[in-house]
């Protein structure tokens, strides 16, 4: 069993990141670590200017600390109505402190009476990887959908899921069943390409 840490303390992020590993082949063999299992209490500074550059700063982080393989991930909201705001602001969007509610709110506001078309967004997610020998690989996904009218009052999601209206699926994010989120998120799509790197990068040791 090989065992990697990821590099995050919030539960929910890790919950749905192990719902996803479980269900990519060749990935069973994979037991995924928080930063606190693996003893590392402190918040990493995030100063970054991109997904990959946020990422990348925490996997090295843990894994120089740790000594074992680590993951990370740095992901947002762009809506274009907001001229791709949040983005890499998304967990500090108006505040570190300010309730996610608010922060829906915030953005329903902004964009009170405009048509759909008008409402385009996408989740991004960058996905990086620190290895022991020193080297690093990123990938990414990426989710589009609508700014919803309202929020909704699903709870199978968190942060902006419950704004995050998929028009295929006619539900938001925080409507769908864990096993739809999982499938198409942003943050599955790019686990399930860093799976073939890590898949390969163990098998050739």
């Amino acid at each position: 069993m090989q065992t990697i840490v990821f590099a995050t303390h919030n539960q929910n992020k890790m919950k749905e990141i192990k719902n996803i590993i479980k269900n990519i082949p060749g990935m069973e063999n994979i037991r995924l670590i928080s930063m606190a299992e693996a003893g590392i209490t402190e918040d990493i500074v995030e100063d970054g200017n991109t997904y990959e550059e946020n990422a990348l700063i925490k996997a090295k982080y843990v894994c120089e600390r740790t000594g074992m393989i680590a993951l990370a991930d740095d992901s947002g909201t762009e809506i274009d109505a907001l001229d791709g705001q949040p983005g890499i602001y998304s967990a500090r969007f108006l505040g570190e402190d300010t309730p996610q509610v608010v922060k829906n709110a915030y953005i329903l506001d902004k964009l009170k009476g405009l048509p759909n078309k008008r409402r385009k967004a996408r989740y991004m997610c960058c996905i990086a990887a620190a290895f022991p020998d020193g080297t690093t690989k990123t990938t990414m996904g990426t989710l589009s959908g609508i700014i919803a009218h309202k929020i909704s009052d699903g709870t199978n999601g968190f942060a902006y899921d419950p704004i995050m209206y998929i028009p295929e699926f006619g539900k938001t994010m925080a409507d769908m069943t864990m096993e739809e989120k999982n499938d198409i998120s942003h943050r599955g799509q790019a686990l399930k390409k860093m799976s073939v790197v890590l898949l390969k990068k163990l098998n050739d040791k």
